[in-house]
């Protein structure tokens, strides 16, 4: 893993750094080889508050934990501990599939997919900040489910293995999951 450490607000200084690539390092352990890939680490303070945002992105998984603590250094442990979290839960789902549906052993869905709210504007027009494109990857919904729950997004967009069509699942208010389909 090659990293990347951003300081917002705070000097990275080689203790953190150390500290940091140490610790992120520990989830190696859940792979048969070792990811070569960046991990994006960014670290800030505002009003005394230590954050700490992750983002590891790999061919077939994205891994994303962002904490915000009093400490630092507890905020990094946190953040680990989410994405162990993330990869445990991901690699569960993954082996129950495949034992229900006698799948090659090692899949993952594409997970490179991230959309930014729009924000809405003081004069009355709808201004997009921010625009994304990806690859649409078949799954089920229950797939899709997992894969918005681990990057921590409300809705997640995917095809759907079955029928083909674009779909969009979405937490709702009361903590269940919705599933939008196009009528035919």
């Amino acid at each position: 893993m090659r990293f990347n450490i951003r300081g917002e607000n705070i000097e990275v200084t080689g203790a953190i750094k150390e500290y940091v690539e140490k610790k992120i390092s520990k989830l190696e352990r859940y792979f048969e080889t070792t990811p070569s890939t960046d991990v994006h680490v960014n670290l800030s303070v505002y009003n005394d508050e230590q954050r700490i945002e992750v983002t590891i992105p790999m061919t077939n998984l994205l891994l994303r934990g962002e904490v915000t603590h009093d400490d630092l250094y507890a905020a990094v442990d946190l953040v680990v501990d989410k994405l162990e979290r993330q990869i445990r839960k991901y690699k569960t789902k993954i082996n129950r599939k495949t034992r229900q549906n006698g799948a090659p052993k090692h899949v993952f869905a594409e997970m490179e997919k991230e959309i930014q709210n729009e924000e809405y504007d003081d004069s009355n027009e709808f201004e997009i900040v921010r625009t994304k494109r990806f690859n649409l990857k078949p799954m089920d919904s229950q797939e899709a489910i997992l894969q918005m729950d681990m990057l921590g997004h409300s809705f997640f967009v995917f095809t759907n293995d079955e029928s083909g069509d674009t779909n969009v699942v979405y937490r709702r208010n009361d903590g269940k999951y919705g599933l939008i389909e196009p009528h035919a």
